[in-house]
């Protein structure tokens, strides 16, 4: 057992010093560590607790939730209708219902056992609650298709999940590090994003839903006059987002909607050199896309964002490759913030900020210096107890543990691993079971020593017996970090992170550091007694 060949010995320094080394690029002003080639820009990523970020609460509206199931009923029941060939009027959206009038009331039981089928069970079809989705009732001819306060809130709740995945491209896409994307409650999501300093721009990026469609301008009357008078059928005024904004005449029907988009990136206008966004379709947008520029040439061509008119260019030519450009007098970070949204795709509904607030990095200043105090004396408590009980396998005590700590946050910056104040708590609390490792280790030489073994016979059966013991407790120890790490979120995480990597590097240390050390003082001094 203590024996170490050469090229092991040499292995297990340069394992060590290596992942030590890795937290020095960590510790370098900012302008030497851009100088350093790619490989080496790996660093610890401060939590939101120490080095300050954005912080908001989002929020899905129930209202936009049921205003959407509303007209989902009002298009489905058009359908149906009309599949079935049955007669109606007044097919509209009144109040929290969608009511609609059957003109032959031989029709009427037709029609309503057609439009029972719009309502579905909550929670899909294997699901066994017994609830459906929408209320259906009929008096007389009128058949009244009401959404029930359990399918809008289970709506709600699907929102917020597929909601959350968009949140998360989009921050994704900002460069940042780490980002906690988290439910709250039924209808919330807390958004906590390290490092960026400017809630504004999260604000702007999260809040809008980010859907696209291109629609034609009409062209039979001016906005203004559409605007004194009644639009046409099927047409609305929607504004620009200059200042002032500027109104159009669009029709209704969407020739191609953001969804069939497969890429957006920002650039500049090779003619006017202006910030631009460039998209592109998969198959079937394309086609579509192709189509409509075809049918539709000479005539304005309306990109509209959220309701908002980002520009209306004419049509010179049919467009047939599948791609195209936004122009829009914009700014580089608004083409990029543009780009962002239309790649990770449009919000299913509008997101509500109910909280907004940067968190300050003077905190995280209080709060790291605190916990380097603590460290610092603790950990020099700890090393002269340890020095003061074990005399030099004291000193070999805490030279290994002092190098765990080095390879735990070396292990962080490989992995740009976030370091949060918890995860500060997981390092000390690694530090005592480490420093445990080795009392254990130490107690087992000096009961083979009280045996009556010699000193190398001693020093050699208390590692052997210690390690088995301390791989037990620690694998053990482990499993507990992994599932904090599965099922925890937010401080628990990062607290199971750093304990999880710490536990690794103790293992590590105990069974080849501390040993190698104590092989080579056996080696050189050739001890007849154990020196503890």
């Amino acid at each position: 057992m203590l024996y170490f060949s050469k090229w092991k010995a040499f292995a297990i320094l340069a394992v060590s010093a290596i992942i030590c080394l890795m937290v020095v690029p960590s510790l370098l002003p900012p302008k030497v560590y851009d100088s350093l080639p790619g490989f080496l820009q790996r660093k610890i990523v401060l939590g939101l607790d120490l080095q300050g970020g954005s912080y908001i609460v989002l929020q899905v509206d129930s209202n936009e939730v049921r205003t959407a199931r509303l007209e989902q009923l009002r298009d489905d029941a058009r359908r149906v209708l009309r599949d079935a060939k049955v007669g109606y009027t007044g097919l509209n959206i009144q109040g929290n219902s969608v009511q609609v009038r059957i003109r032959d009331g031989q029709d009427a039981d037709a029609a309503f056992t057609q439009l029972r089928t719009l309502a579905q069970p909550i929670g899909g079809a294997l699901s066994t609650s017994g609830q459906l989705d929408t209320d259906v009732a009929r008096d007389g001819n009128v058949i009244t298709l009401t959404p029930s306060t359990a399918g809008v809130q289970s709506r709600t709740i699907q929102a917020v999940s597929q909601s959350i995945e968009i949140i998360r491209k989009r921050i994704d896409q900002l460069g940042t590090t780490e980002p906690s994307i988290q439910r709250q409650g039924a209808d919330r999501i807390q958004v906590q994003v390290p490092g960026l300093q400017d809630p504004s721009r999260l604000k702007a990026l999260l809040g809008q839903t980010a859907k696209l469609t291109f629609r034609l301008v009409d062209n039979s009357m001016t906005a203004q006059q559409a605007l004194q008078g009644r639009p046409p059928a099927g047409t609305e005024v929607l504004y620009s987002q200059d200042n002032p904004p500027v109104p159009y005449l669009i029709e209704q029907r969407v020739l191609v909607a953001g969804e069939d988009l497969t890429d957006a990136q920002p650039g500049f206008d090779p003619q006017t050199r202006e910030p631009i966004v460039t998209f592109r379709f998969n198959t079937n947008g394309a086609r579509r896309f192709a189509e409509a520029t075809q049918a539709n040439v000479g005539r304005p061509f309306a990109i509209i964002l959220d309701n908002h008119v980002i520009s209306a260019p004419v049509i010179r030519e049919p467009i047939l490759g599948g791609s195209g450009q936004i122009s829009g007098n914009f700014t580089v970070q608004q083409a990029n913030d543009l780009a962002i949204l239309l790649r990770a795709g449009a919000l299913p509904v509008p997101l509500q900020v109910v909280e907004e607030r940067t968190v300050g990095p003077g905190l995280g200043a209080d709060s790291i210096r605190a916990g380097l105090i603590a460290s610092i004396v603790g950990a020099s408590a700890v090393a002269l107890f340890m020095i003061a009980t074990y005399g030099l396998f004291g000193v070999i005590a805490v030279v290994a543990v002092a190098i765990n700590v080095g390879m735990i946050f070396g292990v962080l910056a490989m992995l740009g691993a976030t370091l949060t104040l918890p995860g500060i708590a997981g390092v000390v609390l690694t530090v005592g079971i480490a420093v445990d490792s080795n009392v254990l280790i130490y107690e087992r030489i000096r009961e083979e020593a009280r045996a009556g073994r010699s000193a190398i016979s001693a020093i050699d059966a208390g590692f052997t017996r210690a390690l088995a013991t301390i791989l037990d407790s620690n694998i053990t120890t482990f499993i507990a970090a992994a599932v904090l790490f599965y099922i925890g979120s937010g401080p628990v995480r990062g607290f199971a992170i750093t304990f999880g990597i710490g536990i690794i590097t103790t293992v590590f240390t105990a069974f080849t550091l501390t040993r190698l050390m104590a092989a080579v003082w056996v080696r050189w001094r050739r001890p007849q007694r154990v020196p503890i």
